[in-house]
């Protein structure tokens, strides 16, 4: 009798085997390493092989990487882009961030009417085509026929008008702030569901207490929220990091004036692809394309064992 029961437990057991998960799970696994994994790994395969004039590929290491870093040719505009990259990513952290916390901070008040339609309005330039809002801004923006002059002039303040789209000093920042503009909408939407999710007892318990309201959310919702706020700038840094289609909309492949709107992923696209007169290097364009995953990779390394150690640390 006992072997019958074992032999019916290790049955049991095995048609407990969660067979439906595997099928679940198996369209979805098939398909991420058919379109993200192994185009992923052939990428930085391709980016330790150099092609001579005929085209043939042999390989070299990290010869493409040592070219990319040292070749005044290659390092100047890598260098460039980076350098705008950063800047473009600094100016969505301190912007789109404090736009999005001020406005769902404005959205979580209980006694504020119409907050859906609020919501609504400003999560909507988020759903447009990129497309649509470079080509939108472009009018807006225009010296000859956009809008912004006769509006800058009908307040006052005509001479504050210029070209910024086409002068060096101000075109990354234009387009960045168009950038924020359009996905603000995210941060607010993420900061928005952490601040309604904070028990109503603690803000009770501080207002009765005779704490004002900027004490209750400085003190007590905003330290709370800290964790979505860790989580949003992982997402701006990497969204960041992976930009292009915007820049490549209002500035095209080249990203003028003179580089000056040029970042990671135009400088790729050039590279692999090739441009009017610039022809591609699929080989230099993976080794950049690596380049971005090793950037993109050292930021999440550092936010998952340095920021939010400490996060989790101030909350404990």
């Amino acid at each position: 009798m006992t072997s019958i029961a074992m032999a019916a437990d290790a049955s049991v057991g095995r048609r407990r085997w969660p067979t439906h998960i595997v099928v679940f799970l198996a369209p979805a696994f098939l398909v991420y390493t058919l379109f993200s994994i192994y185009p992923l790994i052939d990428t930085i395969r391709l980016s330790l092989y150099g092609a001579d004039e005929t085209g043939q590929q042999s390989f070299i290491g990290i010869g493409n990487f040592v070219t990319l870093l040292t070749d005044p040719n290659w390092s100047k505009p890598f260098w460039n882009a980076f350098r705008n990259n950063l800047i473009f990513f600094a100016i969505h952290m301190v912007v789109q961030t404090s736009i999005g916390l001020a406005l769902a901070a404005l959205l979580s008040l209980p006694r504020l009417k119409g907050a859906g339609v609020y919501r609504t309005l400003l999560f909507m330039p988020t759903m447009l085509s990129v497309v649509i809002i470079g080509f939108i801004w472009q009018l807006i923006l225009s010296p000859l026929w956009g809008i912004s002059k006769g509006f800058l002039a009908a307040l006052g303040l005509g001479s504050l008008f210029a070209p910024w789209l086409g002068q060096e000093g101000t075109a990354l920042i234009t387009v960045s702030l168009i950038s924020v503009w359009q996905f603000v909408g995210i941060p607010m939407i993420l900061i928005y569901a952490a601040l309604i999710n904070i028990p109503d007892d603690l803000i009770d318990a501080a207002t009765v207490d005779g704490a004002p309201p900027f004490y209750v959310f400085w003190v007590i919702r905003l330290p709370l929220v800290y964790p979505t706020l860790g989580v949003v700038s992982i997402l701006t840094f990497v969204g960041n990091f992976n930009a292009f289609d915007l820049i490549y909309a209002m500035k095209g492949a080249q990203a003028g004036p003179n580089g000056a709107t040029d970042i990671l992923g135009t400088f790729f696209y050039r590279t692999f692809f090739g441009y009017q007169l610039q022809a591609g290097n699929p080989t230099m364009g993976a080794a950049v394309a690596t380049m971005m995953l090793f950037i993109i990779m050292v930021g999440v390394l550092f936010y998952l064992f340095g920021v939010q150690r400490k996060l989790q640390h101030h909350l404990a």
